[in-house]
């Protein structure tokens, strides 16, 4: 967030990317709210714009199905009211399992990554933007929409890949309706996250929905 903050502070007024500003100014700390607005400036560097990822869960077969089509056998899916529970192995070498949450209505995956102990992480939770959605019996669709919140429980929470977003919206790869619903879902689940002592569970525990993990 640290390097947002002056990408932030010169975007123009107008816009799409006013429209970023002008919501994360309200409920991000630090961001400088008397900044006055500038011309367009280019992204900061970093990697180019890219369509929005698409993931597909196969409840039948137990296998969820990534952006390049890459299938990963799924040890676990679980359906609730509210949403659908994945959990899986990761074969990497600083992660061993994760676990996540699809929840349509609040246009948010959470998940938990186990994380093998010479890599320490410093949040507990990591809360992806998007839009998710049963497409059949037994299928579920992903789409990424490029914000993350990195969940640091009882301290704080950081929002994540907002350069990413803006970057998409300018490439057209995502439309301003949806970018801007992306923004204020992220804002909404801010305040939420603020009001409940950055406690996730307490949090979706006000939306009606109690998750479990393993």
């Amino acid at each position: 967030m640290r390097g947002l903050i002056p990408l932030l502070n010169t975007v123009p007024t107008t816009g799409f990317a006013g429209n970023v500003a002008r919501h994360l100014r309200a409920v991000v700390p630090g961001l400088n709210h008397s900044a006055p607005a500038a011309p367009p400036t280019s992204l900061p560097p970093g990697h180019p714009p890219h369509r929005p990822e698409v993931e597909f869960f196969n409840l039948a077969d137990l296998t969820s199905t990534d952006n390049k089509g890459f299938v990963r056998q799924v040890e676990r899916y679980h359906h609730e009211p509210w949403g659908l529970y994945m959990a899986r192995i990761v074969p990497v070498p600083h992660r061993h399992y994760l676990e996540t949450w699809l929840l349509p209505e609040l246009s948010l995956r959470v998940t938990v990554t186990r994380r093998n102990p010479a890599h320490h992480v410093d949040h507990n939770f990591r809360l992806d933007i998007g839009e998710f959605t049963q497409v059949g019996p037994k299928r579920w669709k992903a789409v990424d929409h490029y914000l993350d919140i990195a969940v640091h429980c009882r301290h704080n929470a950081e929002l994540l890949r907002v350069d990413d977003l803006l970057a998409a919206h300018a490439a057209g790869f995502v439309d301003t309706a949806q970018a801007n619903r992306a923004v204020g879902c992220a804002t909404a689940v801010l305040d939420g996250l603020a009001a409940n002592d950055h406690c996730v569970e307490d949090w979706l525990a006000t939306h009606g929905i109690t998750l479990t993990w393993m």
